[in-house]
C-alpha cells in the first residue's frame, strides 16, 4: 500500500509518498499554501493522484510529551484532510524531524532559497520512514 506524509506547515507543506512495498520513502513536493482548506484539497488531490490507502499527517508533540498549540493547528488539519478523503489519516509523531531535516541538509551543504524550499519535504520524508519503520517491525 502506497503511504502519504504529510509535514504540515502554515505557510509551506511537505509531502512524501512510500512504494508499494513500503520499503521506500521518496519525496514529491512542497505545496506553498496559506489556506488550510485548499492545501487539504490539494493534498487529497495528491493522495488521490498517488494511489495512496493512507495518510499520516505529522504531529509536533514536545519534547516531555504534551501537545502545544501547534500540535492541536495539525489534528484541527488531519480533520480537514479526513472530510476529503475515503482513506484512513494519522497522526504521527514528528519530534525532532524538522532538526533532522536541517541536519541532512547541512551534511549536503543545501543553503539558501534552496534549502527553504525542500526542508518541509525532507521533514515529510522522514516522518514517513518512521511511520514504516514502525510498521514492519508491528505487523499485524
Amino acid at each position: 500500500m502506497r503511504i502519504l506524509a504529510v509535514d504540515y506547515g502554515d505557510a509551506r507543506t511537505g509531502i512524501a509518498v512510500s512504494d508499494n512495498s513500503e520499503m521506500l520513502a521518496s519525496p514529491v513536493c512542497t505545496i506553498t499554501e496559506y489556506h488550510a482548506d485548499r492545501l487539504a484539497q490539494k493534498i487529497a488531490d495528491i493522495a488521490k493522484e498517488q494511489g495512496a490507502g493512507e495518510i499520516i499527517v505529522g504531529l509536533p508533540i514536545n519534547m516531555n510529551g504534551t501537545k502545544g498549540v501547534r500540535a492541536e493547528k495539525c489534528e484541527e488539519f488531519a480533520d480537514m484532510l479526513r472530510a476529503l478523503v475515503s482513506v484512513e489519516v494519522r497522526m504521527w509523531d514528528e519530534r525532532s524531524t524538522t532538526v533532522t531535516a536541517h541536519r541532512f541538509l547541512n551534511e549536503t551543504n543545501v543553503r539558501g532559497k534552496k534549502r527553504k524550499a525542500v526542508v518541509d519535504t525532507v521533514a515529510a520524508t522522514i516522518i514517513l520512514e518512521s511511520y514504516l519503520a514502525f510498521r514492519s517491525k508491528h505487523k499485524g
